[in-house]
């Protein structure tokens, strides 16, 4: 049977009834015997997710051009089935995440001469998150440990996680995943030592009776390490066929271009950001081994990944940035401190004189800010009087806020009105960037613009409007 899934149905003050079956597809109709002039026809969207067999997907798996051995059974059918079929949001989000990763993944293992299939690993790993943080505390793309991260030169310290480097940490994975297949031979036994170390697989080849295959010591592995490399395997086939399994991105993520500058000294990255119109998350993107926005001493021959549209200016001008962006010890204090977890405020802000107390509804697209601004008050403020830790406010949440003004009636609709109906927007100027308009609009953020103007990306150009609240 066809599977399909209704991802939004239109809301239709009738009832609907199920009127006839074809091929696995459930269409509805409308029971319309009140109605004489005209049918409204509800309006559906399907994602289509068509159907595969075993057989099917034998037949696909012995015609991969693979160095890795791989043998469909019920087990690997099974996680085929969860990626294409249970859990489809997860593999369109690698699928999305994969052009800006793989490429690296390719280069670093053709280098080391090994299965260019094991840069599926890092799927399994972290969902190709260079920021991903495990339960236990490790981190990146490949998910090292302090200690075997030590081993492999990634420095660790509370400013800089090499971890979570791209490049360092694809070429320490290569590394430690060559020396685990010196160690047994066989690259599917490799992978299952990456998972829980290598002290567990040789107990399980020892209490196997000596097999040297992953399925030979299938039953004697630790449980998560069992499903680790069926994992592995069943993604190698997703990613291959993922046309046929109906996966086709609308809007694919891509790579931002970058060059690399050194700078040979200590950096603050929120000042580079600023003087050179970078937006600060893109850095930040390029850069997710960088914890603070700044670069310690430790690392001052830090290669810094710069958008690249920006990186011949800034190399240009190298001297004129350099002395700019140097950190003082108070200004390394404020960027840790601004990064270092907010508790929450324990006292409250001061009411105004005569000031009345409003009972706001949030509506959507309200930020802190915009609400601050149009009450008259700070974010500071409302967070205070309202026990809030973060900017994070919802849809109809309940703010209380004092103010001795009436609510400015020419940013924002009032509270009454539809949302959407009088939208408040801000026109771009020459050398604005995302970041900078939202640290000029206290409250609002990055993702929140970008969400309310339906931007895929952080490009802008002067004179474009854009809704801000």
């Amino acid at each position: 049977m066809k599977k399909i899934i209704p991802s939004i149905i239109s809301a239709v003050s009738m009832m609907l009834m199920v009127n006839h079956l074809s091929h696995g597809q459930e269409l509805f109709g409308i029971n319309n015997t009140s109605i004489e002039e005209e049918t409204i026809i509800p309006s559906y969207q399907f994602e289509y997710i068509p159907d595969f067999t075993y057989a099917e997907v034998a037949g696909r798996i012995k015609a991969m051009d693979t160095e890795m051995s791989f043998e469909l059974n019920d087990r690997i059918f099974s996680f085929i089935n969860y990626f294409t079929v249970r859990n489809r949001e997860y593999t369109k989000m690698v699928l999305k995440r994969k052009d800006i990763f793989f490429p690296l993944f390719e280069e670093t293992l053709a280098h080391h001469d090994m299965p260019d299939d094991i840069k599926f690993l890092a799927i399994i790993e972290s969902g190709l998150n260079p920021r991903a943080r495990s339960r236990v505390g490790a981190m990146g793309l490949w998910q090292f440990m302090p200690a075997t991260g030590r081993m492999y030169n990634l420095e660790v310290n509370r400013d800089i996680d090499d971890r979570m480097d791209p490049e360092l940490a694809t070429e320490a994975a290569a590394k430690y995943l060559k020396s685990l297949y010196r160690m047994f031979g066989n690259w599917e036994v490799a992978l299952a030592a990456y998972n829980c170390g290598p002290g567990n697989v040789r107990k399980a080849i020892r209490r196997s009776g000596g097999k040297t295959t992953f399925w030979g010591i299938y039953d004697y592995l630790p449980r998560e390490t069992r499903s680790y490399v069926p994992q592995f395997q069943a993604m190698m086939y997703v990613l291959r066929y993922a046309e046929e399994h109906n996966f086709i991105l609308e809007n694919p993520t891509y790579p931002i271009v970058y060059e690399k500058v050194i700078f040979n000294q200590e950096l603050d990255l929120e000042q580079l950001a600023t003087m050179a119109s970078i937006c600060i998350e893109d850095l930040e993107e390029l850069n997710p081994s960088i914890q603070n926005r700044l670069l310690p001493s430790s690392h001052q021959h830090f290669a810094l990944r710069i958008p690249k549209n920006k990186a011949f200016q800034i190399t240009e001008e190298k001297e004129y940035y350099a002395s700019a962006v140097k950190l003082s010890p108070e200004r390394i204090a404020e960027l840790r401190t601004a990064s270092a977890p907010v508790a929450p405020v324990s006292v409250k802000a001061s009411v105004p004189n005569n000031a009345e107390r409003i009972a706001y509804k949030v509506k959507s697209g309200d930020v802190l800010g915009s609400i601050a601004q149009r009450h008259g008050t700070t974010v500071t403020n409302i967070k205070s009087w309202n026990n809030l830790s973060s900017n994070t406010i919802k849809v109809g949440q309940i703010l209380h806020i004092y103010s001795n003004r009436a609510p400015s009636s020419n940013t924002l609709a009032d509270n009454n009105s539809q949302s959407g109906d009088n939208p408040r927007y801000y026109t771009v100027q020459p050398g604005d960037s995302l970041w900078l308009i939202s640290k000029k609009l206290n409250g609002v953020t990055v993702d929140q613009i970008k969400r309310l103007n339906n931007l895929n990306t952080n490009s802008i150009k002067p004179g474009q409007k854009l809704i801000i609240g």
